[in-house]
């Protein structure tokens, strides 16, 4: 039997704030998603630990921002895992689900049994927000540091957008009862708009000094540090079998750690497994390169290949249907030929 918990919050984000404080939050459950992305690569488990920690950080970062399109979370390192990347895809229509997709390239002779953030090594952590077409993307970038990667994500928030964060993240594999082992994963986060944001930067500071990493307290004063320090104090109280579920409903579990901050919920947001990857979008990127280019992608077969590093989606093209001079569009039909003006032969001129 499946647990009613399970039913009613696998998959979701539930926003909440703590009316007692106005600090907000989101806790989180992912159990489909992640394992539609895992299932999809066969990663060693450090390596799919990290992915699935970095998708529910995405999930818990992405409804913060008004989002019209997609919001990515990317983590390059030097060690054994290099690269990490999740994508949050905003719900199309009102009420519909967010989508979020994960992946990540590593050197499988230097994994060991080490956690997986000490074998990321030295590198960066980025968010970058793409609104879509017509508008600039944004990308704010931190050192990799403190340990994890909810700390990355918390030094990200304090100093790019003065907004002290914190995180509390658990991934592993559960079995429930009558079911197959799967991926599981939940985590809480918790968020405070300071009343006097900091200044840019400080006049005295030597120019070609690194400047130092900003914390909550050096934005936070008074009954807001307050404030924020007893909710990081219950949130710090929080086990791992209660973020990950099913037996505790985010609900209770917010009544659990916070109710002296008089919690105070609001519609959740469901996500699922989305790639945004198509036929059409590869065909779109290669329009940059000549036939000669073309050329040199072209496998014995006499066919250029594209793989999808999220969903594993393979796909397959004709040479003749890619680049700008393409001479047979995707159905394999001829286009008109072009004339040295680039206007194609035997269309009207004005």
């Amino acid at each position: 039997m499946t647990d009613i918990n399970q039913i009613a919050w696998d998959d979701t984000v539930l926003p909440f704030q703590l009316d007692r404080s106005s600090i907000r939050g989101r806790v989180a459950r992912l159990d489909g998603v992640l394992n539609h992305i895992l299932s999809r690569h066969d990663y060693p488990g450090p390596v799919a630990a990290a992915v699935a920690e970095l998708a529910l950080l995405t999930a818990l970062i992405g409804p913060t921002i008004k989002l019209r399109w997609k919001l990515s979370l990317q983590v390059r390192g030097k060690g054994a895992i290099r690269t990490l990347a999740a994508d949050y895809y905003a719900p199309e229509t009102e009420g519909g689900a967010a989508r979020i997709r994960a992946w990540a390239s590593f050197d499988a002779e230097r994994l060991d049994d080490a956690p997986f953030f000490d074998q990321i090594g030295d590198g960066y952590f980025a968010i970058l927000i793409d609104q879509g077409a017509g508008n600039l993307p944004y990308q704010g970038i931190t050192p990799l540091a403190g340990g994890s990667l909810a700390a990355c994500a918390e030094t990200y928030f304090a100093q790019s957008e003065q907004l002290p964060s914190s995180f509390a993240l658990s991934v592993g594999q559960s079995l429930l009862p009558g079911q197959v082992e799967a991926w599981r994963a939940g985590g809480i986060m918790l968020q405070t708009l300071p009343a006097q944001p900091m200044r840019d930067s400080d006049p005295d500071a030597d120019p070609g000094q690194t400047p130092a990493l900003i914390e909550a307290a050096d934005i936070l004063q008074g009954a807001e540090s307050e404030d924020w320090s007893r909710a990081n104090h219950l949130l710090s109280t929080v086990e791992d079998i209660e973020m990950i579920g099913p037996s505790v409903a985010p609900t209770e579990l917010l009544v659990r750690l916070f109710h002296e901050e008089q919690p105070r919920i609001f519609d959740p947001q469901r996500v699922e497994f989305g790639c945004s990857c198509s036929a059409e979008r590869v065909r779109s990127t290669m329009s940059i390169y000549s036939q000669k280019d073309i050329g040199h992608m072209t496998t014995d077969e006499g066919i250029v290949t594209a793989d999808c590093q999220f969903c594993g989606a393979h796909y397959e093209f004709d040479p003749r249907s890619l680049g700008f001079e393409a001479s047979i569009d995707s159905d394999g039909n001829a286009l008109p030929e072009s004339d040295s003006d680039g206007t194609a032969q035997g269309a009207a001129r004005a």
